[in-house]
């Protein structure tokens, strides 16, 4: 039976019997249904030698299955109905979607059983998809000036022996190394039913959902033995200052900080002072050291919102010619401390409000969207229902929490920084 949640978005949430979890949200007012599944694995879940393997399973997953569909034939056939479809790999989680027409959800979730049933893991469909998660490193990082950020950021912040110590793209040397007993292994321990969750959100009957859902993703066998035990890793606190001279078109310096997870009730806190100081054009940051003292051609704040342990906020500039790294980390150290002192005017914590309700009600509106939101809530919270209360606890948020969380998380002392010098 579907359990009705709450007030706000209609969500009614079911567990199937193979362990599947499903969240369906009607919406008669939405043209189309959003089809979302989020396997709850990441590139924090591979094992050393096996960097890349999250990442190249959301290529494998559109490779065809062994009951008949074709390679690129998934994308193909949901675009011939008008949808599109599409995959991302983070930290924690793989997702898969789909947005078609009303009359088209039955086919999305055809198409997601088929692929959880019976994928075609074959050598054939893993040289090619290797090639081509290579082809994307090349393309997106090794030959893209501040390429290798991500890679020296991660290492310098959690360290290499922690689960988000390396990014999601992968290893070149791991993914050659890799053979299919390999693959398989990785496919079979992570692409299960109980590490899955489905959202079905839009056009659709509450009680429909249930059925097709039933219909299609629980006919998936159930899957036997344990999940692997999720491991959090410690904390770097070296805190490491990091330079290399590339030829990128201006010198940029990114300082990063250990925050606290999206699970933990800080969290919250920690994203308005994030939001205060260096995001939007009336920030501090952005303020003070880009319109006013003209030191650097861009400059942000933001958080990586991860959820096992830890997470990340850092600040990322482009330094004017001929300001000093040292000038530049002085300046944010500066701002930040005064933040911390005096905590937010009341003028920044309203800003900062407006600006999460905004960007929160927008993602609500799209319906894709506001499935990958539920799922994110279902899958990394525990609780989709939180979606209809998330505003609430951004408006409960006092200026003393930030204050507070500011001097807790965001001292000059806890931050690793990565320099990228440029040179001729």
């Amino acid at each position: 039976m579907l359990e009705p949640m709450s007030e706000g978005l209609q969500l009614h949430r079911t567990t199937l019997d193979n362990g599947m979890r499903v969240v369906v949200n009607p919406d008669a007012t939405s043209p189309g249904v959003a089809v979302n599944i989020w396997y709850q694995v990441g590139s924090a879940d591979e094992e050393v030698g096996r960097f890349g393997f999250a990442h190249l399973f959301e290529h494998l997953m559109f490779s065809g299955t062994t009951s008949g569909i074709a390679s690129s034939e998934h994308l193909a056939t949901v675009e011939s109905v008008g949808g599109s479809a599409n995959a991302s790999t983070s930290f924690d989680r793989t997702n898969y979607y789909e947005t078609v027409p009303a009359g088209a959800l039955e086919l999305a979730l055809w198409l997601e059983a088929e692929r959880l049933a019976h994928l075609a893991v074959t050598e054939e469909n893993l040289a090619t998809q290797r090639e081509v998660v290579k082809e994307e490193k090349r393309q997106r990082y090794d030959n893209t000036p501040y390429g290798d950020l991500l890679d020296l950021l991660l290492d310098g912040r959690f360290g290499e022996t922690h689960p988000y110590g390396h990014p999601t793209i992968g290893s070149v040397p791991d993914l050659d190394a890799a053979c299919l007993d390999d693959v398989t292994a990785f496919h079979s321990t992570w692409y299960r039913p109980d590490n899955a969750v489905l959202v079905i959100s839009g056009c659709v009957e509450a009680d429909e959902g249930l059925v097709l859902a039933e219909k299609y993703l629980g006919a998936a066998p159930t899957a036997t033995g344990d999940l692997p035990t999720r491991i959090q890793g410690p904390v770097r606190h070296d805190n490491p200052r990091v330079v290399v001279e590339r030829p990128v078109p201006r010198t940029a310096v990114t300082r990063s900080w250990a925050t606290p997870p999206i699970t933990d009730p800080d969290n919250l806190a920690v994203a308005m002072a994030i939001d205060a100081i260096g995001s939007g054009m009336s920030s501090r940051l952005i303020r003070t050291l880009e319109r006013e003292r003209h030191l650097v051609d861009g400059i942000a704040m933001n958080d990586f919102g991860l959820s096992r342990g830890s997470s990340a906020a850092l600040v990322s500039a482009h330094l004017k010619p001929g300001v000093s790294e040292e000038e530049l980390t002085g300046a944010v150290d500066e701002i930040i401390a005064q933040f911390a002192a005096s905590g937010p005017r009341e003028a920044e914590l309203e800003r900062a409000r407006a600006q999460v309700e905004r960007d929160w009600l927008e993602s609500l509106a799209v319906v894709d969207e506001r499935a990958d939101l539920l799922n994110m809530h279902e899958t990394l919270l525990g609780d989709a229902n939180l979606v209809n209360t998330h505003l609430d606890r951004v408006r409960a948020i006092t200026a003393d929490q930030v204050t507070e969380a500011a001097n807790r998380w965001l001292s000059p002392e806890q931050a690793s920084t990565v320099v990228h010098k440029e040179v001729a």
